[in-house]
């Protein structure tokens, strides 16, 4: 199942299982963890993908910093909070809390179609499988 793999969610704690480029059939991107094919320039320049943190103390996530939520971070959750109802700092909170096995198990509920079992996009808000 890919909920259950740790690869898929982003240092920011977006699940890119869930993200609608992701999701899609044709230049899906495969995550952001992921070689830079098929990915949009924007998220290949991402600043905090690209951090120095991240470089420098071999981390897996923003929450291990010290500067943990640092303007980038606050920037990016406020505009998914606005945009998908979803927090990001929330999420690595999770991680940071519960554990990432916790986590994922907790997105699969959450991102999983009732209807037929598919993905439901964070960005479209339905099932990228049959629509619901």
């Amino acid at each position: 199942m890919e909920f259950q793999n740790k690869s898929l969610i982003a240092p920011c704690g977006i699940n890119c299982g869930v993200c609608m480029r992701y999701l899609r059939e044709k230049n899906k991107c495969p995550g952001c963890r992921a070689d830079d094919t098929n990915k949009l320039i924007t998220c290949i320049r991402c600043k905090i993908k690209n951090c120095e943190f991240f470089k420098d103390e071999n981390a897996d996530f923003c929450f291990e910093c010290t500067d943990f939520p640092c303007d980038k971070m606050e920037h990016i959750d406020k505009r998914y909070r606005n945009r998908y109802n979803t927090s990001l700092i929330e999420n690595l909170e999770d991680i940071e809390n519960l554990g990432i096995k916790k986590f994922l198990k907790n997105e699969d509920a959450k991102w999983t179609c009732s209807k037929c079992g598919g993905k439901i996009s964070i960005h479209k808000g339905y099932c990228s499988n049959c629509g619901h």
